[in-house]
């Protein structure tokens, strides 16, 4: 074997490093409310119903910017795709960290949701041009392990700084103004060291035409990818299951199990640790075998784990255990899901392809909150949770369908050459 064929090309390092900063910052904004839903419903005397719309917001206005995001990254330029996405964050994030109402804090809540609509349609068709087609499932699992310690440093920061003796307004404030920084370190390292044409795509037939001749020929594109629209599907109906999980673990700690307050919110920053190393694994996995079997895998064991905090009779110190699992197995499948999407993708469709998966997880984020929200209000845990675990089977059902009719990704069965 030559040796140079398992050497990782310097630009690739430099991208893979870069984004992955990028996504610590934007898992941070998306789990900020999750810790404290206590304190802000105290605070701004609202219900978890209503904390749970205000996720719920977020997660609508990143949902319907996603798609522009793409268009921009495919067709203009990546650059400016990430820096609008850092900025918007990190003033989304002020806007939090300031807001006297409750209205305001939506109104924080939806800047926050445009900011981090940016994120994925920049960094993935950032990652896969500078990185070689053998080592993309590991590129994929940094980037998602890089996402997960986002995840986890929320919780670790809000309850240090509320240790402190400072309110939860301070923690925000400091997120944003390590997002605006690192939106000079990007611009600074993506004009200066990668090559222009990974930053800017080749410029081709999608700008021909008028603007709403332009318009049209996406929508038709996106509808001729019916293995990327059932991607979409899986992804999200899994992230109904995990952002129920996400949104109401620690009040389900708290409140069904007895568990001390600052124990339960460390439990999730716990839960995001454990999936950023099996995010690593799942992309080992990813190169070495199958996606399809991956997926499958660690959704089926979701299941198991989601099943057994339902019951609320478990022994609160293997609740806890439960919880970590049941938030961290399905990080094995997240580089699956992206080496699968970035096989069904041809070069020049990158950035709207991960939009539409990227669609999937947040209209599953906007729904999951307000829905379980709702549910745990009026019928409680158990039957919140085992509606949870429900739907996560449901996703081992669809990734079946997926492999069966599309192939899992790899070789000939994918119905798409490889580079």
């Amino acid at each position: 074997m030559n040796a140079d064929s398992t050497a990782v090309p310097r630009e690739t390092t430099v991208v893979v490093g870069l984004v992955s900063g990028s996504h610590v910052i934007n898992h941070t904004y998306l789990v900020l409310f999750p810790p404290i839903l206590g304190v802000l419903a105290v605070e701004f005397d609202v219900g978890l119903a209503a904390l749970g719309v205000a996720m719920g917001v977020q997660a609508f206005v990143n949902t319907a910017f996603q798609l522009p995001f793409g268009y921009l990254a495919d067709t203009y330029d990546r650059t400016l795709a990430l820096e609008l996405c850092l900025g918007l964050g990190a003033l989304g994030a002020f806007v939090l960290a300031l807001a006297p109402t409750f209205e305001w804090l939506l109104v924080g809540q939806a800047i926050l949701g445009v900011g981090i609509a940016g994120h994925h349609p920049a960094h993935f068709p950032l990652i896969a041009d500078s990185t070689p087609e053998r080592l993309r499932g590991r590129a994929f699992s940094v980037h998602g392990f890089a996402g997960n310690v986002g995840f986890g440093a929320a919780p670790l920061l809000i309850v240090a700084v509320m240790g402190l003796g400072h309110s939860w307004r301070v923690a925000f404030a400091l997120l944003g103004l390590f997002g605006l920084a690192y939106a000079f370190l990007a611009f600074v390292v993506l004009t200066r060291f990668v090559d222009p044409s990974i930053r800017v795509p080749e410029r081709g037939g999608s700008q021909e035409g008028t603007p709403i001749q332009r318009v049209r020929s996406g929508v038709r594109a996106v509808f001729e990818a019916p293995g990327i629209l059932a991607l979409g599907l899986f992804a999200l109906v899994g992230s109904t299951a995990g952002w129920g999980i996400t949104s109401f673990v620690v009040t389900l700690l708290e409140e069904g199990y007895g568990v001390a307050p600052n124990v339960a919110s460390l439990t999730l920053s716990a839960m995001f640790g454990a999936g950023a190393l099996l995010m690593l694994a799942g992309g080992d996995l990813s190169d070495r075998f199958s996606p399809g079997p991956v997926i499958v895998g660690s959704y089926g064991l979701l299941v198991v784990f989601v099943f057994a905090l339902s019951s609320l009779a478990v022994p609160p110190p293997v609740a806890i255990g439960a919880a970590i699992l049941a938030g961290s197995v399905t990080s094995l499948a997240i580089p699956a899901r992206d080496t699968l999407a970035d096989a069904l993708s041809q070069r020049a469709d990158l950035g709207r392809n991960f939009a539409i998966i990227t669609i999937g997880i947040m209209v599953g984020s906007t729904i999951a909150p307000p829905l379980f929200g709702f549910v745990i209000e009026t019928a409680g845990f158990r039957v919140a949770f085992t509606s949870i675990a429900g739907v996560a089977a449901l996703g081992v059902l669809i990734t079946a369908w997926i492999v069966r009719t599309w192939g899992d990704g790899h070789g000939s069965e994918s119905g798409v050459p490889s580079d």
